[in-house]
């Protein structure tokens, strides 16, 4: 096994490409489509999800990489879900809005205490070692895993990135929310990267499931167990750091927007300013 035949190791489920193929052909049938950066925005989303679930990404992270698990954990619950809703044009939200149920529903899960519990918790939850061997152990376990990431990582960018824009938290609430959510989530990839002690007994001795791999990987990449333990805690809290650091960011132009807006009208309210119209 070399890295090119790895990198040739793309598994096409059945359900993976059915299910991307049809939230792109809704959305685009939706949105009469109109090819614009949110279009572009959401197919990305999509491309992404394909990408974790049918990529090389996936066997390896299956069945050899912590690391590559945490790259696909990061593609579908940190990666995919803004990207998603970023593409949402507010007139189809606002029409999903007119169901009822929807409208409670989305009430609901769009609460940003209860969002994000709910999104750093499913990481942190799915990290303890029982329930992260038992996933990897059980297909359908693992399957509903992916979804709660994909489900509850909407659900913590929603209050951010809500398409509505008179819906989303005010500048301020929204920079202590993700403020809160990076660090929470991060904290956990510092562990396994500081740590010297491996976790997860399911990768003390995995079946070399496409020959050659593991000796590949143990030999010739010199990747122990450890080491590729820190791998996947590195890429959990800097490129995940990352992403939450450009959502601060970007809440922060906005509130500078806001208050200069703020003080433009309260100068324009001023007496010597009404007088002198």
């Amino acid at each position: 096994m070399t890295a090119w035949q790895l990198l040739q190791s793309w598994e096409f489920e059945p359900s993976v490409v059915i299910g991307c193929t049809l939230l792109l052909a809704i959305y685009w049938f939706a949105n009469r489509f109109k090819f614009d950066l949110k279009s572009l925005s959401y197919t990305s989303g999509v491309l992404v999800i394909f990408l974790a679930l049918t990529s090389p990404i996936d066997p390896l992270s299956d069945h050899y990489l912590f690391s590559a698990h945490m790259l696909q954990h990061m593609m579908l619950g940190t990666i995919a879900p803004p990207l998603l809703i970023a593409g949402l044009p507010a007139s189809f939200v606002q029409a999903w809005l007119r169901i009822p149920f929807i409208a409670r529903l989305e009430r609901i899960l769009g609460y940003a205490p209860l969002a994000l519990i709910a999104g750093v918790g499913t990481i942190w939850v799915w990290h303890l070692p029982y329930l992260y061997n038992l996933a990897l152990e059980n297909e359908g376990i693992h399957t509903f895993e992916h979804m709660m990431f994909m489900v509850t990582g909407a659900m913590l960018w929603w209050p951010v990135l809500n398409p509505i824009t008179e819906r989303r938290l005010p500048p301020m609430p929204a920079i202590f929310y993700m403020v809160i959510a990076s660090t929470l989530a991060m904290i956990l990839g510092i562990i396994f990267t500081i740590s010297d002690t491996p976790f997860y007994s399911f990768y003390n001795n995995p079946e070399d499931e496409i020959a050659g791999t593991l000796k590949m990987i143990r030999e010739d990449w010199k990747l122990t167990q450890v080491d590729d333990q820190k791998l996947g805690g590195a890429i959990m809290w800097e490129p995940m750091g990352a992403i939450f650091l450009w959502a601060i960011l970007s809440a922060m132009v906005d509130w500078f927007k806001q208050a200069e807006q703020e003080t433009f009208h309260e100068s324009e309210r001023r007496p010597e300013n009404v007088g002198t119209k």
